[in-house]
């Protein structure tokens, strides 16, 4: 970890630097440096801290024991007794009313103008949509409810069929108009200016100002998963090129580590649009070029769209990711007492696994399967991306409690924090986790306000 001084001299170093340079990167396991948390290291410096009676002692540090464990997903025995309850309601005739439904739907979402509040409803199909309680507010940018994309939202909440999702996040997201004679022009006139950038910006990519950023990027990209997709060349240029362009175009933050893990779902789910089997295993390369640019175009602005509502988690010492972290710790506390003691007894600060969890919205701890239906929801939610992923990360915590209270030092509770089984999670588990975030949100309310930032 750098000290505070250094921290000085990196940006005095790099002032002159033009929108779009390298900012002070960290990992995505790695928290970035705050004088205001970090300040008893500080004045300890390179110290040991002596071992306090009746405390047991770590055997390294928390930067010493991350360089020593991997990112990997641990295979391990899933003993989830809730997934019965989310059984009966996810069998293959649920899902198939539920395309059937959304195909029928859409149909009529294509003939509704935009803004338009006369759409006829719709019921959600497994009822089981949290859309259908009366007391839920509409996003600060909803049309009233009873509206196209409301309903639309009361769909997706519970998942969206394969076949429809495209279109469904394009119109959740709000990068396609609801107006279905609007839409061709609209998605005509992103592309090109999307490619536009790529013509203006993308050969700077090795000049002084910007080499840096790009150089990082390169780096990342082969770290991400599933390596069988992102290590395609034709995947890396399109990912190289999607991150580069949008630090251009936000030098409040500039590329920060994590950002690239936030392409995969959308450029995954844009594939669909042109493919029937699985992505990991399809050759990206054999799709004609035409595809292969709405894939990236459409990608781009989608996850623009998505950073736009969380940008503070990517500025300088990252803020955004601070405040939460600090919020699942309170909540935790409310939640789950034995579990938040049992983290403080041996000493783990939540900063040092939800930190990730924050910066990658979980997709290093969920299989991409569970990722894409997590993000059903999320686009379904308001504020799903900030402010209910908080419940769902303190759902997901408290999930592990068994697992949590059984481990008795510093090492053993973080590596299971940063290797939690769930390899062999799909729909039913996902389901089950947003069910119990929904009804945390509920529950707590009357929470204090940066529960909700």
């Amino acid at each position: 970890m750098s000290s505070d001084g250094n921290k000085k001299q990196f940006w005095k170093r790099n002032a002159a630097k033009v929108p779009g340079s390298i900012q002070h990167v960290y990992g995505a396991q790695h928290p970035p440096f705050d004088p205001l948390l970090h300040a008893n290291l500080i004045k300890a410096g390179n110290k040991p801290p002596p071992a306090t009676p009746g405390k047991p002692k770590k055997a390294t540090t928390f930067q010493e024991f991350e360089s020593i464990t991997s990112d990997a997903w641990d295979v391990g025995d899933d003993d989830d007794e809730l997934l019965a309850m989310a059984a009966q309601n996810l069998n293959i005739e649920v899902v198939m009313e539920t395309a059937n439904k959304v195909l029928n739907y859409m149909q009529r979402f294509d003939r509704v103008e935009e803004g338009d509040v006369t759409s006829p409803e719709v019921s959600f199909a497994s009822q089981s949509s949290p859309y259908t309680d009366s007391r839920l507010v509409k996003s600060h940018s909803e049309a009233p409810i009873g509206s196209p994309k409301e309903e639309l939202r009361k769909l997706s909440w519970s998942g969206i069929p394969r076949q429809v999702r495209p279109i469904a996040w394009k119109l959740l997201s709000g990068y396609l108009p609801a107006n279905a004679e609007r839409r061709e022009s609209v998605l005509q006139r992103k592309r090109q200016e999307y490619f536009g950038f790529i013509q203006q910006y993308y050969d700077s990519r090795n000049d002084e100002h910007h080499q840096d950023t790009y150089r990082q990027i390169h780096i990342d990209i082969p770290r991400m998963s599933p390596e069988s997709l992102v290590l395609q060349p034709k995947v890396t240029e399109i990912f190289e090129r999607i991150l580069f362009i949008w630090a251009i175009r936000h030098p409040a933050s500039g590329y920060v580590q994590g950002i690239n893990d936030l392409v995969t779902p959308f450029f995954v789910v844009y594939v669909f649009e042109y493919i029937e089997e699985e992505v990991e295993n399809f050759d990206v390369s054999s799709l004609q070029e035409e595809a292969l640019r709405n894939i990236e175009a459409d990608s781009f602005w989608c996850m623009s769209k998505l950073l736009d509502g969380i940008q503070d988690n990517y500025t300088f010492a990252q803020p955004g990711i601070q405040r939460k972290v600090k919020a699942l710790e309170e909540l935790v506390s409310r939640i789950d007492e034995s579990v938040h003691r049992h983290m403080q007894q041996y000493e783990v600060e939540y900063l040092q696994f939800a930190f990730r969890w924050m910066n990658n919205l979980l997709m290093r701890e969920l299989p991409l399967r569970c990722t894409i239906r997590l993000w059903d929801t999320y686009q379904a939610e308001p504020e799903g991306f900030s402010h209910f992923h908080l419940y769902v990360c303190a759902a997901f915590l408290v999930r592990w409690r068994k697992e949590i209270l059984e481990e008795r030092d510093f090492q053993g509770l973080m590596i299971l924090l940063q290797n939690l089984p769930t390899m062999h999670w799909g729909n039913e588990e996902v389901s089950v986790l947003l069910a119990e975030a929904y009804r945390l949100k509920f529950a707590f309310a009357d929470a204090p306000n940066h529960y909700k930032r």
